[in-house]
């Protein structure tokens, strides 16, 4: 159950105004102390009433004393400062009222401008509309572009940030399946034709790499073969060979 607001009033009942004090200098006295303690800052209360013969005072005479010394040595500036009395409190009071209410009378105003341009947009006639609601009407409507436009730009700003980022991925994914590729395939390697031993002993496998060098280095251009008139064609030598095809006694 929530506790009812108390009009700020005098009370002209004397019971009921007694009674009302009691309550409330207690509260206040536990107020201060709990300040005191919690923050540990200096603080005293001093209370005078019709209702008791000499005042209360918090936490005691000797420490609202050095209190009040304290505050007496301070710049008179800074004693007035953030002083206020009952008048001064009011008007702070009245003056922040003010302020709440004319940014609720804003809100509602626009609320108001914004419902009649959407009645506008479903064909609804602005006959009725003073120069004053016409103004406002239109700055309801350059807000609500702005706020179209803003979000235009924000959304292609994100479209053109996730494709060149797609984009970027994609290359770095070809330069990543280039390098893979060109690692994985091994460079042709220079086939050199094999000699087979076959229990060949010193001599005949030298006879035998000789042939085969000797047939490899004439292939291109000199073979053997059968001219127009059906006649063996013999390789022609150079300086480095005999007319013999073997260049040792071995084979006669």
């Amino acid at each position: 159950m929530t506790r009812k607001k108390v009009k700020l009033a005098f009370i002209t009942n004397d019971s009921a105004r007694k009674a009302t004090f009691k309550k409330r200098k207690k509260g206040l006295m536990k107020k201060v102390s709990e300040l005191s303690t919690l923050c540990g800052i200096d603080a005293c209360a001093i209370i005078y009433s019709p209702y008791d013969t000499s005042p209360e005072v918090w936490p005691n005479t000797m420490g609202a004393q050095r209190v009040l010394a304290e505050f007496k040595r301070m710049p008179e500036m800074e004693q007035s400062k953030k002083m206020v009395n009952q008048e001064s409190f009011i008007r702070q009071r009245i003056a922040k009222a003010s302020e709440q209410l004319k940014k609720q009378s804003k809100e509602n105003r626009e609320k108001e401008m914004t419902e009649v341009m959407y009645q506008g947009l479903t064909g609804k006639g602005l006959q009725n509309l003073n120069l004053g609601d016409l103004n406002d009407l239109g700055w309801v409507i350059d807000q609500n572009l702005k706020e179209v436009y803003k979000r235009i730009e924000a959304v292609k700003k994100g479209s053109s940030t996730s494709s060149s980022s797609s984009v970027a991925a994609a290359a770095a994914a070809a330069v990543a399946a280039a390098a893979a590729t060109s690692q994985s395939v091994a460079p042709p390697m220079e086939q050199k034709p094999a000699v087979m031993e076959l229990g060949l002993d010193p001599m005949q496998r030298t006879q035998t790499e000789w042939f085969t060098d000797w047939m490899n280095s004439n292939t291109s251009d000199q073979h053997i073969g059968y001219g127009h008139a059906d006649e063996m064609i013999l390789p022609n030598f150079n300086d480095n060979h005999n007319a013999n095809v073997w260049p040792n006694n071995f084979y006669p």
